[in-house]
């Protein structure tokens, strides 16, 4: 829900001034201008895609009824269409009919394009509500509104007079009218409503490096106020429902901004009254155990919800003190990450066979490394979630728990106590352990810790930040870790990015530049395809022609070969020289099979993806 960028129409048909067309003659009452069942029927039977038997087994059971529209009633009924049995007549399909039929655009709302604020401006809840139309863009000359009654035009005629504005008419599925017409003058009222309960201005209500006052505005709000309750609810509910994996809320001088992270990339949502932002935060604060008065030094804390199916999500909190204000990012995390086969995750066969391999070892150490939000942590939650079984003692600490697991032993590193991963893994040692986690080595402490559970017969899984695989072993060198322990502890290390995939509603396929795959396949030998996937953009995925994420993977394997090049003075090129003749795929050779097989794109692949060597 953001503002200040008109939507995209499907298929970017213009606005048009609605023209009541010859079709109105015989699809809408002539006196109400609303759309009549039998007359949608007929046209519809006309055209071929329905039965005569449908029809008339509808008219008959429909006698009378006003309750829903001519559109609801026949959506209801369930049918296929006569000239396709794979198309569904369902309110989509009516719609787009409806439009066709009438020449006006049809869209599918999307609400993170819609400028709440400044639509729910535009008409009452009440005027919109009466007469079944919800505003979706309101800009200086025009306002847009979405309808499902094309022909009923009572209601503009008198609204652009009062606005003295153009009015342009969108078809919408009724469904989407009805659910965002809530949505929208809820979320406005519960902003608006919290704003106006302001009663008593404080300088403290919003920590600024650089506060700006002005006279006889402002106001403190409690965050336990039924308006901030409500902001907080939906804002949960919205970022669930448009599969965020990140929600930042952003203060600054006199507003604040929410944002989420969707696939990789972030999204502009909505903007609120500064005080209002605060009150938010403060109320995420007391949900996540979080000190509500400390807004001087950043704070963790996490949160369960249950969502709109039933499922426990788990968010995890952290805030930071900026110039105008406490900003809060909450991390979120589907439970569905730990049931994710490793086909999901996005290892191919030859991938999943030499991971298998790695952790099944009975000891010795496995590092998973990359950047933040590269999918280590799903990794390996989803790996130890199949080694976890009951006759298997699975232990971890973290910084902090990301996920709790009933399967696993979870302990949180406690900086305050002296908690660090070094004493914690020191702990776990004495718990009878099979498997220990450790959330990330950082340091020589944690590093030696680590190689002592392996030299004692556990197998340790953890986490390094190095840009590829063999580029780890440089680092636990440069930690301090002798180059022996290295060779007889490690058994390997996966390196790994997450790119975004096509949707599979749009996705279109085109000839390979055969050029663009030499040049990056280089020096490796394989074969370019014939076609490529190429991303277009659809309703479902906003136009981006992509949907969802996957990995892509650099596994090395500790051959005896790269054994014997693990020496004190290293060189980095020559370990990876060695790795590549071994077997190991770098990550954008990696990425390129994913190309090949149609799942993503090149510019995706470059962008996440180090160059390999010789390129």
């Amino acid at each position: 829900m953001r503002g200040n960028q008109p939507i995209q129409l499907q298929m970017n048909i213009p606005l048009q001034k609605p023209e009541v067309s010859d079709s109105a003659e015989y699809l809408a009452n002539p006196a109400t201008g609303l759309l009549e069942l039998e007359a949608v029927l007929e046209a519809l039977l006309q055209e071929g895609l329905i039965e005569e038997a449908n029809s008339q087994l509808l008219r008959s059971l429909s006698s009378g009824s006003t309750e829903k529209g001519a559109l609801e009633r026949i959506a209801a009924s369930g049918w296929n269409s006569a000239k396709d049995e794979k198309a569904k007549i369902d309110l989509d399909f009516l719609t787009k009919w409806l439009a066709k039929k009438s020449g006006i655009p049809w869209v599918r709302i999307d609400p993170l394009k819609v400028d709440v604020p400044a639509v729910t401006a535009v008409t009452s809840s009440a005027y919109a509500t009466r007469f079944n139309v919800v505003c979706i863009e309101a800009n200086k000359d025009y306002v847009v509104f979405g309808t499902a009654e094309p022909y009923f035009l009572e209601w503009q005629r008198e609204l652009t007079q009062i606005l003295n504005k153009d009015i342009k008419l969108v078809i919408c599925n009724p469904d989407d009218i009805q659910r965002y017409l809530v949505e929208f003058y809820s979320l406005s009222q519960s902003v608006l409503g919290a704003k106006n309960d302001q009663t008593l201005h404080s300088s403290s209500a919003v920590q600024n490096l650089e506060q700006l006052m002005e006279l006889g505005k402002g106001g403190k709000l409690e965050a336990n106020d039924s308006h901030v309750v409500s902001i907080v609810d939906w804002l949960l509910q919205y970022a669930y429902e448009q599969r965020a994996s990140d929600i930042h809320l952003e203060p600054r001088r006199s507003d604040g901004g929410v944002r989420f992270r969707i696939d990789g990339v972030m999204q502009q949502v909505y903007d609120m009254p500064a005080a209002v932002m605060a009150a938010v935060t403060s109320r995420l604060k007391i949900l996540g155990r979080m000190d509500v008065a400390e807004k001087r030094r950043p704070q963790d804390g996490r949160l369960k919800t249950r969502n709109a199916d039933g499922k426990e999500v788990e968010l995890r909190m952290s805030t930071m003190p900026t110039a105008f204000g406490e900003k809060m990012v909450m991390r979120i995390f589907d439970p569905a990450v730990l049931v994710k086969n490793q086909e999901e995750l996005g290892f191919d066969s030859r991938e999943s066979g030499i991971w298998n391999d790695m952790i099944k070892q009975p000891n010795g150490i496995l590092l998973v490394t990359g950047p933040t939000g590269s999918g280590k942590t799903t990794t390996l939650y989803s790996s130890l979630q199949l080694l976890a079984t009951p006759e298997v003692n699975v232990c971890t600490i973290e910084d902090p728990i990301e996920l709790v697991v009933p399967a696993f032993n979870q302990m949180q590193v406690q900086h305050n106590i002296d908690l660090d991963f070094a004493s914690g893994v020191r702990t776990l040692l004495r718990q009878d352990p099979d498997i220990i986690m450790v959330g990330e080595i950082r340091d020589l402490e944690t590093a030696q810790m680590a190689v002592q559970a392996a030299l004692t017969g556990h197998l340790v899984v953890s986490t390094l930040h190095t840009n590829d695989a063999p580029s780890a072993v440089t680092r636990l060198l440069e930690l301090g870790v002798p180059y022996y322990l290295i060779r007889s502890t490690l058994i390997g290390v996966i390196a790994q990015r997450l790119v975004r995939t096509f949707c599979p509603h749009c996705v279109e396929a085109v000839p390979a530049d055969e050029n663009e795959w030499v040049s990056n396949m280089a020096p490796w030998k394989a074969e370019p395809p014939k076609t490529v996937n190429k991303a277009v953009g659809c309703l479902e995925c906003r136009d981006t022609g992509f949907l969802g994420r996957a990995g892509i993977y650099e596994l090395l394997q500790m051959t005896p070969s790269v054994k014997e090049r693990i020496v004190p003075d290293v060189h980095l090129e020559e370990l990876r020289k060695q790795a590549y003749k071994d077997g190991m795929r770098p990550l954008r050779v990696s990425g390129m099979a994913k190309v090949a097989q149609g799942k993503t794109s090149y510019d995706e692949i470059l962008k996440v993806t180090p160059s390999p060597l010789g390129n």
